[in-house]
């Protein structure tokens, strides 16, 4: 038998039935383990060999300020709503990927916790960016479902399409490493340049149509490389400036906002291809 067989977890907290805390051995490091009915019976002190078939999954925070926050969530979150919350963590690493920011540890039980709190005294939960989300990252969407009904089962709450779509925004967070509150700004900038475009062009674009959602989706994979600062060649800016210059002058806008909300500099050649995504639209919309 290897070491690692060998090797047993002390129980530090059970979360639920299928989440316990243990400390591995030799350190004071607590490492959250997952696996169906792990945690059923279970009590603090209790021990689990590393070799249980029981154990799914394996999370330890490595970041020295996530295991302070880690901890702090710990003693301010309830234990149930911090074990749905792994439970979620590792569906999203078996149905993404299993390389996540481990910061979603801290994020998504803290936000859960007071999602719950605002459904059960009533208070509206309002998502601006529903639509858009649901477009952008269909993906995390669709697992967001999943992860609401995994919360309504647990805490006996019905969870609207709004807050879906937050669950939805954290799990993108995990999975590209970008903050929540990054990720919501970006999607605001996005429903934003559309708004620009409806308010100068003096026309409203349908949100159910194809061509939004090609113009949206453009508009978000250009947001992430201008953020990235990655570049990109378009052989028909010079073309585009000349044939269709109302457009350019828009897109130039459009670049502007963006320049000014992410402090960042637009390349003109991204400044192009906006311009030929604005007028394909323009083109087919009445």
């Amino acid at each position: 038998m290897s070491r690692e067989q060998e090797k047993t977890y002390a129980i530090t907290r059970v979360l639920n039935h299928n989440v316990v805390l243990v400390e591995e051995p030799g350190t004071k490091l607590e490492i959250v383990l997952f696996g169906k009915g792990i945690g059923f019976g279970a009590k603090p002190g209790n021990t689990i060999p590393a070799h249980d078939p029981r154990v799914e999954k394996r999370f330890r925070l490595e970041n020295e300020s996530h295991q302070k926050q880690y901890q702090t969530i710990l003693s301010q979150v309830d234990p149930a709503v911090v074990g749905i919350a792994e439970e979620i963590i590792a569906l999203i690493a078996s149905e993404i990927t299993p390389q996540l920011n481990e910061h979603v540890h801290v994020a998504l039980p803290d936000h859960i916790q007071f999602a719950i709190y605002r459904l059960r005294n009533g208070m509206e939960i309002v998502n601006p960016f529903l639509f858009e989300i649901q477009t952008l990252y269909t993906k995390e969407y669709t697992l967001a479902k999943r992860a609401a009904d995994m919360i309504k089962k647990a805490f006996d709450l019905d969870i609207p399409d709004s807050e879906i779509g937050f669950l939805a925004l954290h799990i993108h967070s995990a999975i590209s490493y970008l903050p929540v509150k990054k990720a919501v700004q970006f999607t605001n900038v996005i429903s934003e340049l559309v708004s620009m475009i409806e308010q100068r062009t003096d026309r409203t674009i349908e949100r159910s149509t194809v061509d939004y959602v090609r113009l949206i989706t453009h508009l978000r994979f250009a947001v992430e490389r201008i953020r990235q600062q990655k570049t990109i060649h378009n052989p028909l800016l010079d073309r585009v400036k000349t044939t269709i210059p109302e457009a350019y002058e828009l897109a130039s806008e459009l670049a502007a906002y963006i320049s000014n909300r992410l402090e960042v500099t637009v390349p003109e050649d991204e400044v192009g291809y906006m311009a030929l995504h604005v007028y394909r639209l323009l083109q087919q919309q009445p």
